[in-house]
């Protein structure tokens, strides 16, 4: 493992746009974007920075403990995390790990990036408080102002700092806009802020704000998200601790507001974008417009999706069409569970395509690996899946949907004790990811039934129709668990409703396209069937 070191003389940047050029490429601190002849090049937060650090520091040596001292805020990680960010890196700059002609690694020295740097002579220019709101340019982004310790006990004051970096990390790991780096927020700390000013520094439009306060033994936490260019609040939150379970509660606490916080952002972007006139609409803006369709488990808003995302596929660069067509394919898959006159064995073709065009185009699109994983479990081929939802992790380590992609494969695959384990993992990196919410419920169920569990199977069932009446994946299963319970009126009724969702339900439809590989498994599944009533 790799530890933090105590840095001296790494200071923080004052809020200075800065610019960088080398060969055909360009950084643009204030929009958080790295260019290639004037075209975004996708790179995750961490890599972004990781890049910045290096070419801030083209003239020595940078050493293993000052990135990890300065990317991931001190926090221990490990070789392998820190080898596949600067792999990465490599890899948005052109470069790769044998010719190491922009990024060079010095054995047991650090790293050092090695092509010839330009700073632009030009000041920024200075901003006036009453300054236009700032145009966003590629990827949303926000800014996390550290968080104010009202009650002016210095031991709070480093609990503030620590939730704040806990926020900015949690809001990292997405990947569908930008996040400012510590230092350029930090440097804010203590004082007033114009978050309309900040905002145009920056080149942000959203900020969150936040304050610790301690009284009475308790600590309340607040937050408060807000459209900078409107000076609007568009969400708050507030958590009231006990003094003493602070630091047992604080992970949970943080990650449920970069969770809220990343899926507000998106929600106000796609509202923005709607009023935008279509042909103004980039690959981007399209995906994220689709994104809210996207976490709605009904058929309709899933066909929305597929409307924006297949605009979007045939836009942009060949990562942005990749990440497009893989989209596509995780409607496919969401599509599996709701109520569609299409077969499902025509989805799973449907999604197959999709992940494996999405490869064609990137071949480390971590959400291509993802969907063409899940369409060979579905085709009951569970090595292949499990090798690309191994595969899309890998890609992306923060990648919680990955996880319990991975745990479905395992649950359908014969390994369901694992399946249960990788969407637990799912959990603890992103409890409250959207594309989780029902998700993970799904994984769960299937595994518990591959498991026998058929009173917690019905009752995950029980929670998801409650919440999608159309869930149709959900009812099948929960019809299956009730009859072999011997719950037979229940079953009844479920499969009732399991018939008006999918109407095509029938012996010879569980022995082609129902997912679990094991022959007993599928066995128990018809009977479970049969058992409530099913004929034919």
């Amino acid at each position: 493992m790799i530890r933090p070191a105590r840095l001296r003389g790494v200071q923080s940047h004052a809020r200075i746009v800065l610019d960088f050029r080398f060969a055909n490429f360009e950084i643009d601190l204030a929009r958080h974007e790295l260019r290639c002849d004037g075209v975004p090049v996708p790179v995750e937060p961490q890599v972004f920075d990781l890049l910045v650090h290096l070419v801030r520091n083209h003239s020595r040596i940078v050493t293993k403990d000052e990135l990890v001292a300065v990317v991931w805020n001190g926090r221990a990680i490990s070789d392998a995390a820190l080898s596949s960010r600067v792999s990465a890196a490599r890899r948005a700059v052109g470069d790769n790990g044998n010719d190491q002609k922009v990024i060079r690694t010095l054995n047991r020295r650090g790293f050092r990036f090695v092509a010839k740097v330009e700073a632009p002579a030009r000041p920024p220019a200075a901003v006036r408080s009453d300054a236009p709101a700032p145009v966003a340019s590629g990827k949303a982004a926000i800014a996390v102002l550290p968080f104010h310790n009202i009650s002016g006990d210095p031991e709070q004051e480093i609990l503030a700092d620590g939730i704040t970096e806990d926020v900015i990390n949690g809001l990292s790991r997405q990947q569908w806009f930008s996040v400012v780096d510590r230092n350029s927020t930090f440097a804010c700390k203590g004082g007033t802020v114009d978050v309309r000013r900040l905002a145009c520094e920056l080149g942000t439009r959203y900020v969150l704000e936040g304050s610790v306060r301690k009284a009475a033994g308790r600590i309340r936490i607040t937050a408060q998200l807000v459209d900078a260019t409107r000076r609007v609040h568009l969400w708050a939150d507030r958590h009231d601790v006990k003094l003493a379970e602070i630091f047992d509660r604080q992970d949970a606490i943080t990650d449920r507001i970069a969770d809220s916080v990343g899926s507000q952002v998106i929600l106000a972007e796609a509202m923005r974008l709607r009023r935008q006139p279509c042909g103004t609409k980039d690959a981007r803006d399209l995906v994220t417009q689709a994104l809210p369709h996207m976490w709605r488990m009904d058929a309709r808003e899933q066909q929305a999706a597929q409307s924006l995302l297949q605009q979007a596929s045939t836009l942009e660069s060949r990562q942005e069409r990749a990440r497009a067509h893989a989209l596509l394919g995780w409607t496919h898959v969401n599509m599996f569970n709701l109520e569609s006159c299409t077969p499902i064995n025509e989805m799973t073709e449907k999604a197959l395509e999709s992940g494996a065009k999405a490869l064609s185009l990137n071949a480390e699109d971590h959400w291509g690996h993802l969907v063409l994983g899940l369409g060979h479990a579905r085709r009951r081929r569970p090595e292949e899946a499990v090798s690309h939802l191994s595969r899309s992790v890998d890609l992306s380590p923060g990648f919680a949907l990955g996880y319990a992609g991975l745990g479905y494969a395992l649950a359908c695959g014969g390994e369901p004790e694992r399946g249960l384990q990788a969407v637990e993992r799912a959990r603890r990196i992103s409890a409250f990811d959207p594309f989780l919410s029902v998700y993970a419920a799904v994984v769960r169920y299937m595994a518990l039934f591959a498991l026998e569990r058929y009173e917690e199977a019905v009752a995950v069932c029980h929670a998801v129709v409650a919440r999608h009446p159309k869930h149709a994946g959900a009812w099948r299963l929960m019809t299956v668990s009730l009859g072999l319970l011997g719950r037979f009126d229940e079953a009844r009724e479920s499969l009732a409703r399991t018939l008006r969702l999918q109407s095509d339900l029938s012996a010879d439809h569980v022995a082609r396209t129902t997912v679990f590989a094991a022959a007993s498994d599928r066995s128990r599944f018809l009977k479970g069937l049969q058992l409530a009533g099913l004929r034919g």
